[in-house]
């Protein structure tokens, strides 16, 4: 029977130097990889992520998968990323596929009702990303747009400029 409390010294010794050893090796993978691995996540980043972190918890509790294996794991993973990420500024086409458009979600102070559904986003989110950013209604803010990222940018009247960068407008 395995004893879920206490299994011997040998297994934590080896979760504490195994752990910190490839803690060290990520972060130093990571650093070498350049600051757009650390950046606001695409899809793809969030993959890498989520599959680092699995890894990293592997070579924690399997006691079957040496620090060599567990580095090259991290490797292959952040060689990924960095691959990914150069052929995204090396081909638009690749960008676009691999990259999520920007959406106008409001316009002028009118929602864009049909872009907040096809994004799966509610006018609560929509007013709460306004009230954080300081406006009192959604009549108040000239634009908001749910970025690739994810998160939602206000802008404000008075900070519109030309609107060059702004998204086409979704009417609907």
């Amino acid at each position: 029977m395995v004893n879920l409390f206490f299994d011997g010294w040998a297994p934590l010794g080896r979760i504490l130097l195994v752990g910190t050893l490839a803690y060290l090796a990520l972060v130093l993978l990571l650093r070498a990889s350049g600051k757009r691995t650390l950046a606001q996540m695409s899809s793809f980043d969030f993959v890498i992520t989520v599959a680092i972190g699995a890894t990293f918890g592997r070579i924690l509790t399997a006691r079957s998968v040496p620090l060599l294996e567990a580095v090259t794991a991290f490797t292959l993973l952040v060689t990924l990323q960095y691959l990914v990420s150069s052929l995204q500024i090396r081909s638009r086409r690749f960008s676009r596929a691999i990259t999520a458009e920007p959406t106008l979600l409001l316009h002028r102070g009118q929602v864009l009702h049909q872009a907040l559904r096809r994004e799966r986003l509610t006018e609560k989110e929509l007013e709460g990303a306004v009230r954080k950013h300081g406006l009192g209604s959604l009549t108040e803010a000239t634009a908001v747009v749910l970025e690739a990222d994810g998160s939602l940018s206000v802008i404000s009247p008075g900070n519109t400029g030309d609107s060059a960068i702004l998204p086409a407008t979704d009417h609907g």
